[in-house]
């Protein structure tokens, strides 16, 4: 089992910046990746950004591009979201997914929420305008 706890979350005025953290505990030898999605009321769940656990690849979404920055502390099991000028349309609840399949996925797939096998509970980050 994997577990994932995501913080940092809050309330920030646009232009802010927030920095979540995803602590993985449990089976940490057997993640491969770690993702971001984010969830806003009435939409469906996004994705935002992705790392492999060796920190050599990330993807993000384009509506984040430029401004959020994922990275990996493999000492520390964490992975973090550095999230800066936020806006009114980064509001939702942010979730952390580790993925524990080394099969190779393009970019698109790896978007997809359904490649994920364990995911935490959320954190909500809320963009005052």
């Amino acid at each position: 089992q994997v577990q994932l706890a995501e913080s940092g979350g809050g309330l920030v005025q646009a232009g802010g910046s927030l920095r979540l953290s995803c602590a993985v505990s449990g089976r940490t030898f057997s993640y491969y990746a770690v993702a971001w999605f984010r969830q806003a009321p009435g939409k469906e769940r996004e994705f935002v950004a992705h790392i492999k656990w060796s920190g050599v690849m990330t993807d993000y979404a384009d509506s984040v591009k430029g401004r959020f920055t994922i990275s990996s502390d493999n000492a520390k099991n964490t992975v973090y979201l550095q999230m800066n000028s936020l806006e009114p349309e980064d509001s939702a609840i942010y979730y952390c997914a580790v993925r524990t399949s080394n099969v190779f996925l393009t970019a698109r797939s790896r978007m997809a929420p359904n490649q994920y096998d364990y995911w935490g509970q959320g954190t909500q980050v809320t963009v005052s305008s």
